[in-house]
């Protein structure tokens, strides 16, 4: 069975390459900047765990045994390959290549993450991305995806870890246009009597989240909705009048700036929604995932994403 168990055991081999190089326990201490005392003990450790010699001492030289030998042979090309797959992944951090898979609300990825992205290629050409853009959800792990990106809220598991970038208000709005024919709402009650555009999942829809009048956070679902599966749909919808949507700030800010869109029923807007970058669990990112990652975080404090 194998002792290797430590570092202790690495630092040892170590010690005992530069030992063999070197005239003295006197000249490698000075190489590896410790004691020559702690060369001696290290090499004597390293000697009872393989259960032999390496070195005949003496008080002219240090010599190697037949042991010592073939073992400094073995371990020359160890620390050889070692030295190599730093070196390799050194590279590959400097000049980081292969494919991110990347899922993402479509709107969202569409119109604010697509300038990142591409600005993010222009810098790392050799990285390829693979993107696919939807609102349902998704496993990253049953997928194969290295990143997705998620209005909801989110925590880590024992499978994802995940990433809060922004905390978005959510808007519900409609054109004036609408409002002027259908009237604007000011109860949620008065809902009942509008159009309500709304998304859906497995042929159910997406409630809206609204406080009460008491402060209370409740959902509603309209009896007769307008229901679409697309994120990038339900704002176009919604500037064509169809009805009354609700939906992130990061996707009707500009219009509600510009006029383009109302906000209505405010008093009653529920507490922000965040949006999260989930990755599978692992002991540490990949370096160019973690690339991507550190982008978008500072992006989320730049304020990009709002």
């Amino acid at each position: 069975m194998s002792t290797f168990n430590s570092d202790e055991s690495l630092r040892g081999i170590t010690n005992f390459v530069v030992a063999a190089n070197s005239s003295s326990f006197t000249e490698a201490s000075e190489k590896l900047g410790i004691t020559k005392s702690a060369v001696g003990k290290s090499i004597a450790r390293l000697e009872e765990r393989l259960g032999t010699k390496l070195f005949h001492r003496s008080t002219r030289k240090l010599s190697l045994t037949g042991d010592g030998e073939a073992y400094l042979t073995s371990c020359t090309t160890a620390l050889e390959i070692l030295d190599s797959a730093e070196n390799s992944l050194s590279r590959r951090q400097d000049n980081p290549s292969g494919v991110i898979r990347i899922d993402m609300p479509a709107f969202f990825g569409r119109h604010l993450m697509m300038p990142i992205l591409t600005n993010f290629s222009q810098r790392y050409p050799e990285i390829r991305f693979e993107m696919s853009f939807n609102d349902r959800l998704v496993d990253p792990v049953e997928e194969g995806l290295d990143l997705v990106l998620r209005f909801s809220e989110l925590k880590s598991t024992n499978e994802l870890k995940s990433r809060c970038l922004s905390d978005q208000h959510l808007y519900l709005c409609a054109t004036p246009e609408y409002l002027e024919q259908y009237g604007k709402p000011t109860h949620i009650d008065d809902l009942a009597n509008h159009h309500c555009i709304m998304g859906y999942r497995s042929r159910a829809p997406l409630a809206w989240k609204l406080k009460n009048e008491e402060g209370k956070t409740i959902q509603y679902i309209s009896d007769r909705p307008h229901r679409i599966g697309d994120g990038d749909a339900l704002l176009k919808a919604c500037l064509g009048s169809m009805g009354i949507v609700q939906l992130p700030e990061s996707m009707v800010k500009e219009h509600i700036d510009s006029g383009c869109l109302v906000s209505v029923l405010t008093e009653n807007s529920p507490d922000p929604v965040a949006l999260h970058i989930l990755w599978p669990c692992t002991k540490h990112l990949v370096p160019k995932v973690r690339l991507l990652v550190d982008e978008l975080v500072q992006k989320a404090i730049e304020g990009y994403f709002g």
